[in-house]
């Protein structure tokens, strides 16, 4: 397991998100995401809609993928 938090991924906060892969990590972040914005967290808009970009537009985003998962690959173990 590794962990990265929400502002390590390009979001406002320090949540922490531990998972197996980086895709996974991505997901929960996506998921962290669509919760703060559905329980009115404003701060965590401009964060939403990167992502939102980035699913619509996945080869648009390639870099942010690609620098994503090549930081996550860094990470020390938990």
């Amino acid at each position: 397991m590794k962990t990265m938090t929400c502002r390590a991924l390009g979001g406002p906060c320090d949540l922490e998100h531990r998972a197996e892969t980086a895709d996974e990590i991505i997901k929960a972040q996506d998921r962290h995401l669509k919760e703060a914005e559905k329980a009115g967290d404003g701060t965590h808009q401009e964060a939403r809609e990167a992502m939102k970009g980035r699913w619509r537009h996945p080869k648009k985003s390639m870099a942010w993928y690609t620098d994503t998962k090549q930081r996550f690959a860094a990470l020390a173990e938990d």
